[in-house]
């Protein structure tokens, strides 16, 4: 008799009830599919859906044990995605939303695949992309966040997504709360930062959907260097746009930048654009006024501090797996970097 391979176990997937679900809910779904997951990111999970007939889907889930209720919403992620279907933003198309928890145990949602490049460090950057397309990569990352920052809230259905005013103070708070919620041990850099960023936040002009966590990581580029997707929304809000872009120039270091507490080394590459050049393009294309950007700089190597201080609590309780003691102590100091540069920053600010 003929025997197939039953395909590898994928944590976070009932194969079974999720084959079928596809079969009642996703058009051009064909079964038997297959289940593999992607590798990047410390939330949630996604997973790419192969077809019986080749035609790959993503599949989006939060992570695996406990989280917040409202930090993996399923549904307001595939809001904003439904949302931007027609905008200028590229996006994925969305292909089905399943909120029956009997289904997979949570929400999940899935997309058409996107064939396209992630570039996550050097060596996927000069592999995948010339010195021209890893400058056109700069432009049009830099263009595509105005894309973001312009999109009508009205015509997306987006305008109800989240309070329009005071973003900074309600991002403060947020991820205050994170910090004393996850934090490991005292760092009082943190404190102080954290005091200092409330006293002076800049007047906010009008609200617009900040994506919260942009970067070249987070969007997929064709082999020119254009951007054809932007991914990972799970945090994205209404706010203030300019905390995008103060948030770029951390995760950034072009070829003759300095260095910063972000890992990320993809942008080093020569071709890329620098820092200066980012911040020069956004205002041209934008309109805005950048005069504080030195501001939303320190927030963001703040914010940087608590978002990586909850993933190395996490990585210490075991949730991400068992991880080498050299990867947790670089994740420790690279949490310390980030609250040492916010310092810093606000120090120049005077």
């Amino acid at each position: 008799s003929e025997t197939t391979d039953s395909p590898p176990d994928v944590d976070g997937v009932d194969v079974a009830r999720i084959s079928t679900w596809f079969s009642e809910h996703v058009a051009g779904a064909v079964t038997p599919l297959r289940f593999s997951a992607i590798t990047g990111g410390h939330s949630n999970l996604t997973i790419t859906v192969t077809g019986a007939d080749g035609r790959r889907f993503v599949l989006r889930r939060p992570p695996l044990g406990h989280v917040l209720a409202s930090a993996h919403d399923m549904e307001r992620e595939h809001r904003i995605i439904s949302g931007l279907q027609s905008s200028s933003v590229p996006v994925p198309q969305v292909a089905g939303m399943c909120t029956d928890v009997s289904v997979n145990g949570t929400p999940f949602y899935v997309m058409d695949f996107v064939d396209g490049h992630v570039l996550r460090d050097a060596e996927a950057a000069r592999s995948a992309l010339d010195a021209d397309a890893r400058a056109n990569a700069s432009r049009s990352l830099v263009d595509t966040m105005a894309e973001i920052h312009a999109v009508d809230l009205d015509a997306a259905g987006l305008d109800q997504l989240g309070r329009h005013e005071g973003y900074i103070a309600r991002q403060l708070k947020r991820w205050y709360g994170q910090w004393n919620q996850g934090k490991t041990r005292e760092l009082a850099a943190v404190d102080a930062v954290h005091d200092r960023l409330l006293e002076r936040i800049p007047e906010q002009g009008p609200a617009t959907i900040v994506h919260g966590d942009y970067r070249l990581d987070n969007c997929m580029v064709d082999d020119r260097g254009e951007v054809i997707a932007v991914l990972d929304w799970e945090i994205c809000t209404l706010g203030d746009p300019l905390a995008d872009l103060g948030l770029l120039q951390v995760y950034w270091t072009g070829p003759e930048d300095d260095a910063s507490a972000w890992t990320g080394s993809a942008t080093s590459v020569p071709g890329f654009w620098n820092r200066a050049q980012l911040a020069e393009r956004y205002a041209e294309v934008s309109g805005r006024d950048i005069g504080q950007l030195d501001f939303y700089v320190a927030f963001a190597y703040w914010k940087l501090a608590c978002i990586l201080e909850g993933v190395y609590s996490r990585y210490l309780g075991g949730a991400l797996g068992e991880q080498e003691p050299a990867a947790l102590e670089a994740f420790k100091t690279q949490v310390d970097s980030a609250a040492a540069q916010a310092s810093r920053c606000l120090e120049e600010l005077g």
